[in-house]
């Protein structure tokens, strides 16, 4: 669920921003968004029954961080496909797609596993 509303915050705010800002910058923004928002829902749902042991902020910038891991890779998918295919540089959200799968199970396990892993 988390990735699911991740990926429709990064493509809303992609499609938003991409004609002002131009699709890179745009998608760093969005990215930015799309990981404040599963940090929200990842630490109130998907973990309700764990804790990090840190404080708010902290927490927030440790996932921030964790997810610049796998948004590496989401991002250089992105990049990758809107620089080489002229057909999904018209339709960006495919390669949202495939940069999203790319990165997904990388962002899930350092949050389960070096974030999350506190029972409560």
């Amino acid at each position: 669920m988390a990735g699911s509303l991740g990926f429709c915050v990064d493509t809303g705010v992609l499609y938003l921003l991409k004609n002002a800002i131009g699709l890179y910058e745009a998608r760093l923004v969005s990215f930015l968004c799309a990981v404040f928002s599963t940090w929200l829902i990842n630490r109130t749902m998907t973990f309700q029954g764990s804790k990090s042991g840190l404080t708010v902020r902290k927490e927030f910038l440790v996932y921030l961080l964790l997810m610049v891991i796998g948004g590496g890779f989401n991002y250089g998918t992105y990049a990758f496909l809107v620089h080489t295919y002229r057909q999904i540089a018209e339709y960006p959200v495919l390669a949202v797609a495939a940069g999203s799968i790319a990165g997904m199970t990388i962002n899930l396990l350092t949050s389960k596993y070096l974030l999350f892993r506190f029972h409560r």
